[in-house]
């Protein structure tokens, strides 16, 4: 297997060698997954700090029981209540956590760059759970993984991304690894939604769901970013659905065979119509949240494979790191 980084920071450093690597390792914990008894000791004797600055019930859920169920000593740090909150720099807390030692430190922040920052001052794996409207690197492998096993590979398929594109980390790493991957990529939403500089993205772009899904394999719809956002973006929610929500009518100018995913939460009614959500012959949703498990397994698995061979050559060098 390749795969020689030291922490998963986003998806643009990786090599298309190296998403294979990690989805093919999380084909092998979907199974463990799937099992009666869903151990396995590969981080046996390790410590898993999940620090959250942002909250995401969902995405610390998955990464707490993908620290367990490979046999970490997994603690969540309620930063809410800490001292970050009265004024600790993140140097401060890099510097904390350099004391108590840490394996593997899972951290997600409001502000864009902070986890590449708390990486370069802490001496264990970090991986980024999502930094303001830069990264969400383990959303795009999961993502990845469920087309891939829906669809039965991940390159040249027409794939959509559709809504509040402007605010989305997951539409960023999304774009990254699936264009590594040789796919054809369109980008739909009002242009109020689209970034600064889209046109340079190697996308088509559209503003019309219809055009825009003409004949696509995959449709993945983003969450109106509305803590993001400042100012006016929409005319209203109802306005939204209606030109851009996902429904039936529009969805059936996608391949008869389309996907349709959702990074969560749903807005229904907003983003997604709810039958549509909830249609298991299309809907792939909550295969994504069985996949992010898997996905976060593989990431925390061979990462800290890398840290143990890395702290083995310091051991023999005789440093301590």
């Amino acid at each position: 297997m390749t795969f020689r980084a030291r922490h998963l920071l986003g998806i643009e450093h990786l090599s298309p060698g190296e998403i294979r690597t990690i989805l093919d390792l999380a084909d092998r914990y979907v199974e463990l997954n799937r099992r009666t008894v869903k151990r396995t000791d590969a981080l046996a004797g390790l410590t898993q700090i999940n620090m959250f600055f942002e909250n995401s019930t969902r995405t610390q859920a998955s990464f707490e029981l993908a620290g367990k169920r490979l046999g970490a000593d997994v603690m969540n740090m309620a930063v809410a209540q800490s001292s970050v909150k009265k004024g600790e720099t993140l140097i401060d807390t890099a510097l904390t956590l350099n004391a108590m030692r840490p394996d593997l430190l899972v951290v997600r922040h409001n502000a864009s760059g902070a986890v590449n920052l708390l990486a370069s001052k802490v001496n264990c794996a970090v991986i980024n759970a999502g930094d303001g409207r830069h990264e969400h690197p383990t959303q795009a492998l999961l993502d990845a993984l469920t087309i891939r096993r829906a669809k039965g590979r991940i390159q040249r398929l027409r794939i959509a991304i559709c809504g509040d594109i402007a605010h989305s980390r997951v539409a960023r790493s999304n774009l990254i690894l699936l264009g590594k991957m040789e796919n054809r990529l369109r980008l739909i939403g009002p242009p109020t939604l689209l970034p600064a500089g889209v046109a340079d993205l190697g996308c088509e772009i559209f503003d019309d769901m219809n055009a825009g899904l003409k004949d696509v394999d995959v449709v993945m719809m983003l969450r109106l970013q509305k803590e993001r956002m400042d100012g006016g973006f929409i005319p209203s929610e109802r306005e939204y659905f209606h030109r851009y929500g996902l429904d039936a009518e529009k969805l059936a100018h996608a391949a008869p065979d389309a996907i349709v995913m959702h990074p969560g939460p749903m807005n229904r009614g907003v983003e997604i119509d709810g039958v549509i959500a909830d249609d298991i012959n299309r809907s792939v949703i909550q295969d994504q949240v069985e996949m992010g498990v898997a996905v976060r397994m593989a990431v925390m698995d061979l990462l800290a494979q890398n840290l143990r061979a890395e702290r083995g050559r310091a051991a023999a060098g005789g440093i301590d790191v």
